[in-house]
């Protein structure tokens, strides 16, 4: 797969992304999940299964302040992260040649399937 290489500002845009903390995202995912009726207690299960992250984990990273960069270090990825495909912002997540930035659209998808009403067995794939 070839892309065509990001500008500056595309690229000074990912890096603030990546140097973001998780504390920051985390409640972003709790709103917009809850809002559908969703629970937080159904999110940490999809970033559970994601990251291998249990609920003191999850926790840690958010009371530690970590970045999404330093989240995705310490996570070990499902291997089934390979089936999730599909659009995040109208970028297809199985095409993002960045391995951090990737990631991330996974979380973001898994996340938005959950907000948009799939079942829980459906997104743990």
């Amino acid at each position: 797969m070839t892309t065509a290489p990001l500008s500056s500002r595309q690229e000074a845009n990912m890096q603030r992304l990546f140097a973001m903390p998780f504390a920051d995202l985390y409640p972003l995912y709790v709103t917009k999940v809850t809002k559908k009726n969703r629970t937080e207690t159904e999110l940490r299960s999809v970033i559970s299964w994601l990251t291998g992250f249990d609920d003191r984990e999850i926790d840690s990273c958010i009371s530690s302040g970590q970045s999404l960069t330093e989240f995705f270090a310490g996570a070990h990825l499902n291997p089934q992260v390979v089936l999730i495909t599909g659009s995040v912002c109208g970028v297809k997540v199985q095409e993002v040649a960045n391995p951090l930035m990737r990631s991330i659209r996974y979380m973001d998808k898994l996340v938005d399937e959950l907000a948009q009403g799939h079942d829980l067995s459906k997104i743990l794939r």
